[in-house]
């Protein structure tokens, strides 16, 4: 796992922006773990997955209307590392040139940790919640078209960005721990300095 990079965070970080970024300049690839998530929950049961699978079975508003955001951040399954080992398993298949960029939330300081050959491999982006909701707001709808598809779309974005700021106390708590690197993402970081942020941590 020495040609792969990692990039962690909170949602609406700028995680796939900055992997793309550097992709481009280093010729590297992405692996964007999102775009892979329905295949990952394909190659799993309900025995390795329980949380996962609960998840599917939920309506839109079970899953963001009607639990709170605490009991949302502790149920979702790609928050607690279910279909982890499906990433890793992908990586292992792909040849080690060119090297590979990794962006998502699902990547845990606590999985990706012992995977590290060196801690300059990966980062970690921990938005303010400004910053989150600037972002989202960027993307053309998206989180709009996604809450309309619930029964009361102001509560589930309530709750979602309650849910999404507690995961970055999660995995600011944790990168600290561990002594791995983290950079603090609010409304004064551009994209420029973010990518220089994330280049000074791995020494490009």
């Amino acid at each position: 796992m020495r040609h792969v990079h990692w990039i962690g965070g909170g949602s609406g970080a700028g995680k796939s922006t900055i992997a793309r970024r550097l992709a481009r300049r280093h010729g590297w690839r992405v692996y964007a773990t999102d775009d892979v998530m329905a295949d990952h929950a394909r190659r799993t049961t309900a025995r390795d997955a329980p949380l996962l699978h609960a998840f599917l079975a939920m309506d839109m508003d079970e899953r963001w209307v009607n639990r709170s955001p605490e009991e949302m951040l502790e149920t979702f399954p790609w928050f607690h590392g279910e279909a982890f080992g499906l990433i890793v398993e992908d990586l292992l298949r792909m040849p080690s040139e060119p090297p590979v960029v990794v962006e998502g939330f699902r990547l845990l300081p606590r999985l990706v940790e012992p995977l590290l050959p060196d801690r300059r491999h990966a980062v970690w982006l921990l938005p303010t919640p400004g910053f989150r909701q600037a972002a989202f707001r960027s993307r053309a709808g998206h989180e709009a078209r996604f809450t309309a598809r619930t029964g009361h779309p102001e509560r589930a974005e309530r709750n979602l960005a309650v849910r999404d700021d507690l995961f970055t106390g999660r995995l600011r708590e944790e990168t600290a721990r561990l002594g791995l690197p983290a950079v603090a993402v609010d409304r004064t970081m551009t994209e420029d300095r973010l990518a220089r942020c994330v280049s000074e941590v791995f020494g490009l």
